[in-house]
């Protein structure tokens, strides 16, 4: 069987080089590596230390269920893709909605999400102690910023390694505190409390509330206690 003469592949084509830029232009981070800040969008990013999220650093955020926690928590997630990087959260109520993230200004196109469901369970309702830590540091190892859950089990030496992993990578860790009786039993440079707010306002014609007056206490930042004015979608 005689193969057919060889088909010659253009030496030139403008089109496909152009795409080509667009997507290594798209890829490639806004941010100079040598940045040590994210800028965080939003109106939280006053209430921030110069506005910004320092790269190694771990940023706690508390709140109880319906106080804002979350919506925070992904606020600060939200510097990382505004950048052109990546962030990335653990979920292990399996509870975190891509509506929400994109609501706080996350690009859902660079934001991963891990849930405990994904990895077999050493316990309901969570992943086993050590799984948990070793995840948060596979992501810390990854990604700009790293949104993780806390769970109740979560140990003190766990919490400094990953501190110190945080510092480390140049990465931002944000330990999210919103199950009962979990806490952070290690160092942070910032520490958020969302302490819930009250919607008003109604849009004209549509019977739906535009604004929601948020209270957020900050510890370590420039302030010790700020208000938040967010925008309803």
């Amino acid at each position: 069987m005689t193969a057919g003469p060889a088909r010659a592949l253009p030496r030139r084509d403008d089109d496909a080089r152009a795409r080509l830029r667009e997507v290594g232009r798209r890829a490639q981070p806004i941010v100079l590596a040598r940045d040590r800040r994210l800028l965080v969008p939003g109106e939280v990013r006053a209430l921030l230390p110069g506005g910004a999220l320092q790269r190694g650093s771990t940023v706690t955020v508390e709140g109880g269920y319906g106080a804002g926690a979350t919506s925070l928590a992904l606020e600060l997630a939200a510097a990382a893709t505004a950048a052109g990087e990546w962030a990335g959260a653990i979920d292990l109520d399996g509870t975190l909605g891509g509506e929400a993230a994109a609501q706080a200004g996350v690009v859902l196109e660079r934001f991963a999400v891990i849930r405990a469901s994904a990895i077999p369970p050493g316990e309901p309702g969570g992943l086993p102690p050590a799984r948990w830590a070793a995840v948060v540091a596979a992501l810390l190892d990854g990604v700009s910023v790293v949104l993780a859950e806390v769970p109740r089990y979560a140990t003190a030496g766990d919490a400094r390694r990953l501190v110190a992993r945080a510092r480390e990578r140049g990465a931002v860790l944000v330990p999210l505190l919103v199950a009962s009786g979990a806490r952070w039993p290690a160092d942070a440079s910032v520490r958020l409390r969302a302490a819930g707010g009250c919607w008003h306002g109604l849009a004209p014609g549509a019977g739906l509330l535009t604004d929601r007056t948020r209270s957020v206490t900050i510890d370590g930042g420039a302030a010790s206690a700020g208000t938040v004015l967010a925008r309803a979608g």
